[in-house]
């Protein structure tokens, strides 16, 4: 038995997305095509890419157990074709929105028994298989790094991140809270 178990990892996902959906608020749409260097990923791309790699879940929907037979250099061409189409911020955040909440409420449906179910890895791979647990997990790991990204890029227009200004906002209270009782 897993102590975190399917709804917590679903609860996760959607603090995760719900993060990422301020952040693509928090940046006005005329620097969605800003890129922080030269073949790089735009924010607009970056945003759609994390919309779309719920996409992956696939691979445990079908009951895969191995990625055996899965065409990664096609799944990867055709989330990139998807990266490039023009969308407005709106459609993005929608996106971020609809998606994200299929895929926490999908994740709740999942049993103890399934999530800690093996899934070998391609060969070569350390290690050579990881739980369906471990891979789940992967989506969230992977749409926060991809939210640092947006944070750095963020600082470079300009902009502090919400989860900093937060922070920031909670340190001045508590501050101000110290030096009234002095």
């Amino acid at each position: 038995m897993l102590c975190y178990g399917a709804k917590d990892l679903a609860r996760a996902y959607r603090t995760v997305r719900n993060n990422t959906v301020q952040t693509a608020q928090d940046i006005p749409e005329s620097q969605y095509d800003f890129a922080a260097a030269p073949g790089t990923r735009t924010i607009r791309q970056l945003l759609t890419h994390i919309a779309l790699t719920d996409s992956f879940s696939s691979i445990h929907k079908e009951k895969r157990t191995s990625f055996e037979g899965f065409n990664f250099p096609e799944f990867v061409a055709k989330m990139t074709a998807e990266e490039q189409k023009p969308r407005s911020k709106a459609d993005i955040i929608a996106m971020l929105e609809q998606r994200g909440e299929e895929t926490a409420a999908w994740i709740e449906t999942l049993s103890d028994a399934f999530l800690a179910e093996p899934f070998n890895q391609p060969p070569g791979t350390t290690p050579a298989t990881k739980t369906r647990f471990e891979l789940i997990m992967g989506m969230k790991e992977h749409e926060m790094h991809h939210r640092g990204q947006l944070m750095l890029i963020q600082r470079l227009i300009g902009k502090v991140p919400h989860l900093t200004r937060e922070r920031q906002e909670r340190f001045a209270a508590a501050a101000a809270a110290a030096q009234r009782a002095t």
